[in-house]
């Protein structure tokens, strides 16, 4: 599964200013809203429900936040470059600057794990995490994303 199938060029916010984790999964819930024609309540509420089991902030200043809703018709991302890292409880205790929203339908199952695994894995690369740390350009953020990792598709 490629990030090219989550991710459409428009879901890239390569420079989002916010204060704390609650704001920024409200910023990533209404620009998901505008993406998807889902209400931003409920996928604020849904990415919300999962952060109480756990924080999403999966250590190296990244967070995966994700979520399933009965109103989406397919596996959709949404990408955020913060311009400031914020405190995301995160396993590592570090605050979180690159954040990765997965969305997927209630009955998505094996493919809504491939997805969140191919974006891990994607995200383990240091090369890229750099790439992406250092631009606030949305056009070179989804080309990094989309064709740095051609060659290791798993």
């Amino acid at each position: 599964m490629a990030l090219a199938d989550l991710l459409q060029p428009d879901a890239i916010i390569p420079a989002l200013k916010v204060n704390s984790k609650k704001q920024l999964l409200q910023e990533l819930a209404a620009k998901a809203a505008k993406l998807t024609g889902v209400p931003e309540r409920e996928i604020f509420d849904v990415i919300l429900q999962r952060e109480r089991l756990g924080s999403t902030g999966v250590g190296n200043g990244i967070a995966i936040p994700h979520g399933k809703l009965n109103s989406i018709p397919a596996i959709c991302g949404l990408f955020a470059r913060l311009e400031t890292p914020v405190d995301f409880e995160a396993i590592d205790d570090e605050p979180v600057d690159l954040v990765f929203l997965l969305l997927a339908p209630e009955g998505a199952g094996a493919d809504h794990l491939k997805a969140l695994s191919r974006i891990a894995r994607v995200l383990r690369d240091q090369d890229l995490v750099a790439k992406l740390r250092a631009t606030d350009s949305a056009t070179a953020i989804y080309t990094f994303l989309n064709e740095d990792h051609a060659s290791n598709a798993a």
